[in-house]
């Protein structure tokens, strides 16, 4: 028999709904039982859903449902929610109308997990079999999360470095734990997530995985960084609070410097330091990186190291040698160019260090070139630093003196020492010399000796002697005229040298343009020379035949031409009349050469009777360009009748370059 039951009907009037189903056989569970066979087939919504999904859990106690109804007429919705226990929660509800969704269904305030059951009624009254859909919903709180453990500095040998965050302490929320949010940043308690109370599914940074855990950073600024992080349920309710771990970074390797290294060469063994100093971790304590050290690596072998900030190496060999220098940071950070964490680590500061313990090897020239007798050669060499050029000497004194050794002007070069030896300065006799020679690590080595062996030994003179011969002694000349100045140079004994320059020096006297002229001519076969004297004021002179690398040098000693100054002067008239017109006297000073004195050439004017001395009566000056006038009246009665001379005399004068002279006397008769 099959028996339609519409929800909400009964077959027993005046009976409670309760007691209908404790009469009822067919009444297994549940206060609203339908008979199966009173459902109308088809008639139950299709696609239930549950916004947010079914297996997800709420946060929130309210949940949105929806579904498609099937064809057909559909004139009401009922649905209610179970309890975890399948014990009704909310009561049977209706909807009049052929509803497709329920926008908010209520759960109890206790987190669960709960059915929500909805069945449709067509207008018939007719019920269909109910569809359920679970509704998760969990408002607890996750434990907080303990402190992060990690070291007081991270190094940049640490990254990628892994945070491994701890399970949330106390009971888990009924939804678990979903994850954790972590956000890392430079601000101190800053919050992980946008809400306060929980964390969207776009701020899960970590996934719970066994228990805990594991945050990668692959890479942090220097300095401090705040990791926040929460512990998220799996309905997305966080922690009460964040845990807030400072994480200082140091990335930079420590500076490293070098101490006891010349910039050149040492000839001694050189005790090194290397000092460390780092601005960030610091040199002093270890924080997880290994304890700081500082190392010196010498020629690339075993590393010298120390704790701390300062290491020495001492390097005795000589040799040039690559020294390498480092430290390691208490966060870790090393330059050692080895691997750290898989990653290279940067190259180390090397600098070089040079030392020469050995002086140089120096000898003189076997013999002495007959081409230059007086150049004195010494051959150095130093195979590893090398000859110092500012230093070395080539030193003389008497052969077995014991003297001190008196030092040559020296030339310096990269293969030796040359010096020149004036042995004309020198007494007669037999000298010993010493070269001193220098390497670049201030090494020195001396020697006496000849690279044979022999001692290094000369005697004075090397040159042959010369001598200049002459038959010029002294001349005086008018002026304009020029003299012929020739002489002969010989050699040895008496052998004359042809084709030797000998140089004519005039030194002309105070006054004269130009104080000095130089003139070169050569011998002939005979030895002799000859040369013209210009004109010009007077001078002195000497001739010299310079010394060559064979031939002593030779001189005339001072010789002198005189000039005599030139002057002519001129009357306005051959007579004078005694008491009348003055008679003029005009002339001027040949200057060639000269410049007139800034107060003007002295002149004396001169008179004399025929036979007798001159007598000076008037002295005057040229202007600057060496002329004058003098004006000159006959005032005497016994004038009448005599013929007189009347000259100019250029007297002797500081700057003038010329002897004293007169000029051609003039005369005139008075009347």
């Amino acid at each position: 028999m099959r028996i339609a039951l519409r929800r909400g009907a009964t077959l027993f009037p005046g009976i409670t709904r309760t007691t209908r189903c404790m009469l009822a056989v067919a009444c297994l569970a549940g206060l609203t039982m339908a008979v199966a066979s009173t459902a109308r087939a088809g008639l139950q919504p299709v696609d239930l859903s549950v916004d947010g999904g079914e297996a997800s859990w709420h946060a929130q106690r309210l949940f949105v449902l929806r579904w498609s109804n099937p064809p057909g007429p559909v004139a009401r919705v009922h649905y209610r929610v179970l309890d975890p226990s399948g014990q009704e929660a909310l009561s049977e509800a209706t909807l009049d109308w052929p509803a497709t969704s329920i926008q908010h269904l209520s759960v109890p305030p206790s987190p669960g997990a709960y059915t929500a059951e909805i069945w449709l009624e067509d207008s018939s009254g007719a019920a269909g079999i109910p569809v359920t859909a679970k509704l998760r919903f969990d408002d607890g709180k996750p434990g907080q999360i303990a402190p992060v453990q990690v070291p007081a500095w991270i190094g940049r040998t640490a990254f990628p470095y892994t945070l491994h965050l701890s399970d949330p302490g106390g009971p888990a929320p009924l939804s678990g734990i979903r994850g954790y949010a972590a956000t890392i940043d430079g601000l101190s308690g800053d919050s992980p997530c946008l809400v306060v109370a929980s964390c969207g599914t776009g701020e899960f940074e970590l996934q719970a995985r066994g228990g805990e855990g594991l945050l990668t950073v692959t890479g942090l600024p220097e300095g401090a960084s705040y990791l926040h992080a929460v512990a998220v349920s799996g309905s997305g309710i966080r922690s009460a609070s964040p845990t807030d771990t400072a994480l200082h970074v140091d990335k930079t390797d420590p500076l490293t410097l070098l101490a006891g290294n010349p910039a050149d060469w040492s000839n001694r063994p050189l005790s090194l330091t290397a000092i460390a100093t780092d601005s960030g971790s610091g040199m002093l304590t270890s924080s997880g990186g290994g304890e700081p050290f500082t190392a010196i690596r010498i020629d690339g072998g075993a590393p010298i190291e120390a704790d701390g900030n300062e290491v020495s190496a001492t390097v005795i060999g000589s040799g040039i040698h690559s020294v390498a220098y480092y430290a390691r940071d208490a966060a870790g950070n090393v330059a050692d160019g080895g691997v750290s964490n898989g990653s290279l680590n940067h190259a180390p500061a090397t600098a070089v260090v040079r030392i020469d313990r050995e002086g140089p090897r120096v000898a003189f020239a076997n013999a002495q070139d007959p081409r230059d007798p007086e150049r004195i050669d010494a051959r150095a060499s130093d195979s590893l630093s090398g000859l110092d050029p500012a230093l070395g000497s080539i030193g003389v004194r008497p052969a077995g003196s014991g003297e001190r050794f008196v030092e040559l002007p020296t030339e310096r070069s990269g293969s030796g020492l040359r010096a020149r030896w004036n042995s004309e300065a020198y007494p007669r006799g037999e000298y010993e010399f010493r070269a001193t020679a220098y390497d670049a690590a201030a090494n020195s080595a001396s020697t006496s000796s000849r690279s044979n062996g022999l001692p290094m030994r000369l005697s004075s003179p090397l040159k042959v002697a010369t001598a200049l011969l002459s038959s010029f002694r002294s001349h005086t000349v008018h002026y304009g005229r020029g003299a012929i100045f020739s002489g002969r140079l010989i050699g040895g004994r008496r052998a004359p040298l042809s084709a030797m320059p000998v140089r004519i020096i005039e030194r002309f006297d105070s006054g004269a343009i130009p104080a000095e002229r130089v003139s070169t001519v050569k011998t002939d076969a005979t030895g002799s020379f000859s040369i013209r004297l210009a004109p010009g004021p007077s001078r002195d002179l000497t001739a010299v035949a310079p010394p060559t690398a064979t031939l002593s040098g030779a001189n005339i000693g001072s010789l002198r031409l005189a000039v005599r100054s030139g002057l002519r002067m001129r009357a306005s008239a051959a007579r004078a009349r005694v008491g009348g017109a003055p008679i003029v006297f005009r002339g001027g000073v040949a200057r060639a050469g000269a410049a007139v004195p800034e107060e003007g050439k002295t002149i004396q004017l001169q008179f004399r009777l025929p036979g007798l001395p001159w007598s000076e009566f008037r002295t005057i000056h040229t202007d600057h360009r060496g002329h004058f006038r003098y004006a000159y009246r006959f005032t005497d009665d016994d004038s009448r009748g005599v013929r007189f001379q009347f000259r100019a005399y250029v007297p002797a004068q500081a700057g003038w370059p010329y002897e004293p002279a007169g000029s051609l006397p003039v005369q005139v008769l008075g009347v």
